[in-house]
């Protein structure tokens, strides 16, 4: 084998493994990332979509890999994408007001809402969410918690199903700051949960304003369930790589979008 075809069988591996890692890859990235050009890595992905590796989008790929559309657990969540989640949970909390009734879904980022908003010491400030990780990270502080009722999901620590939905159509919010598996600016927000949709689809119901909190690898990528419909977002909090189409997509459609 030539050293430049060893050189290509090892980027597109490493381009493989950033998939598995990340979910999605955007062409620029991975040019900056090998020093090489972007037409050299459109060929990697055409090269890698024809062996049935990868799915093409605009502007980069999304993993095929049998994990990638999974449900997987709050802690391996974690270990992704931290450090924009800590600037959209700073840009999210920045949203809330004293005397508010602020819904916080389940997930990672929203719970780095909940440390934001710890920090800011309000006094009159209530926090409604199905997560028990949120409940227990805002108890002992000023903040009024409103817990749901439901089944327990281990991989979120979340209520779910009747019981939960039930206890949101008792409540009214002002803000939802709700995070998701995918967000595809055609089809709308993803969850690979059925039970998690349908309670996420009340939340959204008993909002007056709905804000998505999601890091920019989400955006492209489709799960499960659908939740709601893009118009149904009031606005959107992300990180500055987010693919420009999308950025666009969410103008048009009359989102506001705030990069962190």
């Amino acid at each position: 084998m030539s050293s430049k075809g060893l050189l290509n069988e090892e980027r597109r591996r490493e381009i493989l493994a950033a998939l598995e890692r990340d979910g999605r890859v955007l062409v620029k990235d991975l040019a900056r990332r090998f020093r090489t050009s972007q037409i050299t890595i459109r060929k990697d992905l055409e090269y890698l979509e024809g062996q049935g590796s990868i799915q093409r989008t605009h502007g980069g790929a999304l993993s095929l890999q049998p994990g990638a559309l999974l449900d997987p657990t709050l802690r391996e969540k974690e270990k992704r994408h931290s450090k924009q989640k800590t600037q959209i949970a700073a840009g999210a909390a920045n949203l809330v007001e004293e005397g508010q009734s602020v819904l916080l879904d389940s997930g990672t980022t929203t719970t780095a809402i909940a440390r934001a908003l710890k920090s800011k010491n309000m006094s009159r400030l209530t926090v409604i969410t199905n997560a028990i990780n949120i409940a227990a990270e805002l108890a002992g502080t000023q903040i009024e918690v409103i817990l749901t009722a439901g089944t327990l999901r281990k991989n979120s620590f979340s209520l779910v199903g009747p019981l939960a939905e039930r206890t949101l159509r008792q409540l009214s919010a002002d803000i939802l700051f709700l995070g998701v598996d995918g967000f595809d600016t055609k089809a709308g927000l993803f969850t690979p949960n059925l039970l998690e949709s349908e309670v996420n689809r009340t939340m959204v119901e008993i909002s007056r304003r709905t804000v998505a909190v999601c890091d920019s690898s989400k955006f492209g990528r489709r799960s499960l369930c659908n939740i709601v419909p893009v118009k149904r977002v009031h606005e959107v909090i992300t990180d500055k790589q987010i693919p420009k189409s999308d950025l666009r997509a969410l103008k048009e459609a009359g989102v506001k979008v705030t990069i962190v």
